[in-house]
């Protein structure tokens, strides 16, 4: 008897948030859900992670509707999402209370399984979070975020999937989110887990695919016990996103072990995504091969991009280098915390400012916070050195206890805030909305009832914008009046636009 093996879809969330910077419009996947429905998904990824700050910062979509568009057109399927515990999908920690919310409107409104991590593996970061989910009567998938260092061992993992156990995780995943997770590591951590936690105990494995070796890696995950494995339909997979779902589904075959995946289902659904993405070129990821550096810089290739420009608006682009170099020492220097948001752009920046203006001659506000303890612990001591210049640039003591014990109680000045904006509705996940974006909601709310703008380049049939070096159609010795229009692409921020002129 072969034994089955269960597979949760990326398509829907993280695979366009890897490749094409989170701008898929909802629009563009609502096609493939039915064929995602009734394909044999375990789950199906569609929320959380980022594209809630892309829905109203870039998509102008309501995220809250974008979900429950998932749950109407995929009535079949459990749904899942990426909550990053504390910090729900902002960037600082939430009083508790307001975590509780957030978690029963996204109950409320179709979501199945919460994957709760934290960037620093702190699991007091994923209590409340993982209790709420608990009592909404959905899973709750604990998360080990997969990192190396000399202090992160198989088994400082396998102790940290019994203490979610403990805490009452449904299933634990291992979140690799940056490709380091080499075959024999995968296998070992499986094993040590199921060895520990019980045979029982269901482990869910995630990676990307950007260092080329995780294939591999799935399959000793599997060979080790691993429950369930995540991929990406192959028309959104590779490069910094994930491997591709019908690879799993082949590379197992004669190998004792199964999907339940319907191959007829995911053509279907290559085909869809293959027509759309070409829409999204103007976000495309430049990372389209294999990138081995990776497991010495641990730097995941949406950390470099926001590097580089940075440095270029430095009038530092030829210094990537040095920053990449000095990544490593940084975190060292923090106390070794896994490169994942918002610890990686924490890190990186920090890395920019050393390199342009000295060793930590400047910290950033969120690098200090960091030092200090108020992202949470971290596995390693923090130095002394760095921690001593944070308190000089924060002006406030370092903490050991829970980052979220020292905020008071938040959600009444949060909704009298959010209910005087224009265009806020009142409810509470509008007011969720305000609490992790209030420089970005205000301008969504006042504009939603405009309706979604896809933000895809849709290849355009008008003339190419002419060469650089090439003048306009001009009559007579090309010095006289322009007799052809003349196409131009302008960019404004985020979005490209064509501008045609015509001849006078």
């Amino acid at each position: 008897m072969s034994r089955l093996v269960e597979v949760t879809e990326l398509a829907l969330r993280d695979a366009h948030q890897s490749l094409l910077a989170t701008r898929m419009a909802t629009e563009d996947m609502v096609g493939a859900c039915e064929d995602i429905d009734k394909a044999g998904y375990w789950s199906v990824e569609c929320w959380g992670g980022a594209t809630y700050d892309s829905c109203i910062r870039f998509l102008n979509e309501d995220p809250w509707e974008r979900l429950r568009t998932f749950r109407r057109l995929m009535p079949n399927s459990r749904l899942q999402m990426l909550l990053r515990g504390q910090n729900l999908l902002g960037y600082r920690h939430y009083e508790d209370t307001v975590v509780d919310r957030f978690v029963d409107k996204s109950a409320e409104n179709g979501m199945d399984v919460f994957r709760v991590f934290d960037a620093l593996n702190d699991v007091r970061n994923l209590k409340r979070a993982m209790d709420a989910v608990r009592r909404t009567g959905k899973i709750a998938e604990g998360t080990i975020c997969y990192t190396t260092s000399p202090l992160h061992t198989v088994e400082k993992f396998v102790e940290m999937a019994q203490r979610l156990k403990d805490m009452g995780a449904d299933t634990i995943c291992i979140k690799d989110m940056a490709a380091l997770l080499r075959p024999r590591p995968a296998y070992d951590i499986v094993k040590g887990i199921k060895e520990k936690c019980g045979k029982e105990t269901l482990v869910h494995v995630h990676v990307h695919s950007t260092t080329g070796v995780t294939l591999v890696s799935l399959q000793k995950a599997i060979e080790a016990g691993a429950d369930i494995v995540d991929t990406s339909i192959s028309s959104l997979s590779l490069g910094p996103g994930h491997n591709p779902t019908e690879s799993l589904v082949e590379m197992l075959a004669d190998t004792g072990y199964t999907t339940r995946l319907d191959k007829d289902r995911l053509l279907k659904i290559k085909d869809h995504f293959a027509k759309v993405r070409p829409r999204y070129a103007a976000f495309e990821s430049k990372i389209l091969g294999v990138e081995t550096e990776i497991f010495d810089s641990q730097i995941p290739g949406g950390m470099i991009s926001n590097m580089e420009s940075q440095l270029r608006q430095q009038g530092a682009g030829d210094r990537l280098k040095e920053v990449l170099a000095e990544v490593p020492r940084v975190r060292e220097a923090a106390g070794y915390p896994p490169l994942v948001t918002p610890s990686s752009q924490i890190v990186g920046t920090q890395a920019v400012f050393n390199v342009l203006m000295g060793e930590y001659k400047a910290l950033t506000g969120e690098f200090a916070d960091l030092m200090l303890g108020y992202y949470g612990e971290t596995i390693a001591a923090r130095a002394p050195a760095i921690i001593e210049a944070a308190v000089k640039h924060a002006k406030k003591d370092p903490i050991t206890c829970r980052p979220a014990d020292l905020l008071k109680p938040e959600w009444e000045a949060l909704r009298d805030a959010a209910i005087g904006l224009k265009g806020c509705n009142g409810s509470d996940e509008d007011v969720l909305t305000y609490a992790m974006f209030p420089q970005v909601a205000p301008k969504f709310f006042s504009t939603r009832d405009q309706g979604p703008k896809n933000v895809g380049k849709v290849p355009s049939t008008e003339p190419a914008a002419p060469a650089k070096g090439d003048a306009p159609a001009r009559a007579g010795n090309g010095k006289g009046p322009i007799t052809a229009p003349v196409t131009y692409e302008v960019t404004i921020g985020e979005k490209s636009h064509k501008v045609t002129v015509q001849p006078a």
